[in-house]
């Protein structure tokens, strides 16, 4: 139970004020994280009994879904049609939509397959902006560093080395591809700084920065020779002759029925786990972020890293209920917002790395100087009052999502602060990747959240970004270049029989079922009524 200040006395003591003496902290960054970041909460962790990654310590309900058995056998594809592709991608987010547009302007047949509809997607929910180092002042030298230094040194250099290479190109293409910017008085890019970093580096589009991105990919995407899956998730991957991946089994929600797909490459980009609601907090990932692509790229084969790593971004709404994760933008603290425990005290710096802040903010909790709603809900300020009261004008002209997001919970931002908590954001591990997103197996590459490597143990804003579009290029140049090579000549399930053989011999029970699709708590409608999906 919560032991903090009820709402409507906190609410009754908060005054927005130009000035607010800054935080004092006194305990080492290290000290914090361990006592108080969810990663290090007792019970989360297991070991890995089965597959590449045998022997490692992974989040349980993670593990979970990697030991699961498969949601088919051959008997189920006996008359599923078989169509062949050059490239299949296997998701429609900005990854899977970079990488489709990449390889099939290079002359592949590319085929895209996403769960729901082109676009749905994390991509689409990021506000805060994409980094890249193209002031004059900045350097990607200093991108790297930041990256590697917030990550705790836990990325792979080399690969953030691309990444921040390819940061001003990424920017120059999203512009060619027909993206928009804040922009100055004088034309030039508009950038802010994203908390843990040391420099403005994020370029922006008002406060729904991947909302415009996923436009121009979507319209991109459709005006080229990509054939697009909608409602088509993939359920398992298939192996050729010699071992490499030879395509994949999609399952369509709108006929119930298998479809198998051959192709010479096969880019999975299916994104995050937020849904699957690690350590049972809220989430601010999309419908489908179910760690499906984890769990279909470790069954074949690929081996994984840092999946005891997740980030909890600070700034998750807490309150009404209903709405509980959505995602407020980092840049509201890197424009000034204060946050303010129920005391309308600052007590971390807002612009620390995001695991250091989330960790700040739940130690406000535990500590019983939250702002408390219920038994099921409390959080701390975010001082929106205070930021519009120093810079009048600017929630409504740089943050109007946030505005209509005020609007939703009958709050007006300008005068009531809101309410926030730490929401489960990203999975900073994942599948363990090459500088062009080739994996373990060959012929599977892995591209954006779903990758891991990159960001280390723990990501700063806008690089999620920078990332989709720099390793989605980069995949699918590479697998259009395999396009000219032989095609698979026989695809099979045996990589399923081998899983059902180690799970068996292990002790683990056969029952779990995966990938998930979608979360547990799913309800579909008598339109969206999907044989073997629903749940009772």
């Amino acid at each position: 139970m919560s032991t903090g200040i009820p709402y409507a006395e906190a609410l009754a003591r908060y005054r927005p004020l130009p000035e607010r003496p800054p935080a004092e902290e006194s305990v080492p960054p290290e000290e914090l994280l361990s006592r108080f970041h969810p990663d290090h909460y007792e019970g989360s962790i297991v070991t890995l009994k089965v597959g590449p990654n045998k022997g490692d310590k992974c989040h349980r309900q993670l593990a979970d879904l990697l030991q699961a058995d498969a949601r088919i056998d051959e008997a189920d594809l006996a008359a599923a049609p078989v169509r062949e592709t050059d490239v299949l991608v296997i998701g429609g987010g900005g990854a899977g939509c970079a990488a489709a547009l990449v390889a099939s302007r290079a002359g592949a047949r590319v085929t895209l397959a996403t769960k729901l509809r082109l676009g749905d997607s994390n991509t689409v929910m990021a506000e805060g902006g994409i980094q890249a180092s193209i002031e004059r002042d900045d350097t990607p030298q200093a991108h790297l560093d930041d990256t590697l230094r917030a990550g705790h040194y836990h990325a792979d250099r080399s690969l953030v080395a691309r990444m921040v290479m390819d940061g001003p190109e990424v920017i120059r293409w999203l512009i060619q591809q027909g993206m928009q910017f804040d922009l100055d008085r004088f034309g030039d890019i508009l950038l802010r700084r994203a908390g843990g970093t040391s420099a403005n580096r994020v370029a922006y589009y008002r406060d729904y920065t991947g909302l415009e991105m996923m436009r121009v990919l979507r319209e991109s995407v459709a005006n080229t020779n990509v054939e697009v899956m909608d409602y088509s998730p993939a359920v398992e991957l298939l192996s050729d002759d010699v071992g490499h991946c030879g395509g994949a089994v999609l399952f369509s929600l709108k006929n119930c029925r298998y479809t198998l797909i051959k192709a010479k490459s096969v880019i999975i980009a299916t994104g995050g786990i937020g849904r699957v609601h690690i350590n049972r907090f809220p989430t601010s990932n999309h419908f489908g972020a179910t760690g499906d692509g984890l769990v279909l790229a470790y069954r074949l084969g690929a081996r994984l890293r840092d999946l005891d790593s997740f980030q909890y971004h600070p700034s998750g709404l807490a309150h009404p209920q209903h709405l509980a994760g959505t995602l407020i933008t980092e840049g509201v603290r890197s424009a000034g917002a204060w946050m303010l425990n129920a005391h309308g005290e600052r007590f971390v710096d807002e612009l620390k790395s995001r695991d250091h802040v989330s960790s700040a903010i739940l130690r406000e909790c535990a500590e019983g100087r939250a702002v408390r709603v219920d038994d099921d809900a409390e959080g701390i300020w975010l001082d929106t009052p205070g930021l519009e009261l120093r810079n009048p004008g600017i929630l409504q002209a740089r943050f109007p999502k946030l505005v209509q997001l005020g609007r939703r919970c009958h709050i007006d931002l300008s005068t009531t602060p809101i309410l926030i908590y730490p929401t489960l954001h990203y999975q900073n591990g994942g599948v363990v990747i090459d500088e062009f997103g080739r994996t373990s197996v060959p012929g599977l590459y892995c591209i954006g959240e779903v990758s891991g490597g990159i960001h280390g143990k723990n990501r700063i804003m806008g690089n999620a970004l920078l990332e989709i579009i720099s390793f989605g290029r980069r995949a699918g140049a590479h697998a259009a270049e395999n396009s000219h090579h032989r095609g698979p000549k026989k695809i099979s399930l045996e990589h399923i029989s081998n899983l059902r053989r180690e799970l068996t011999l292990a002790g683990m029970p056969m029952e779990p079922k995966g990938p998930m699709l979608f979360p547990e708590y799913a309800k579909f409608e008598v339109d969206t009524d999907y044989d073997g999906l629903r749940r009772n």
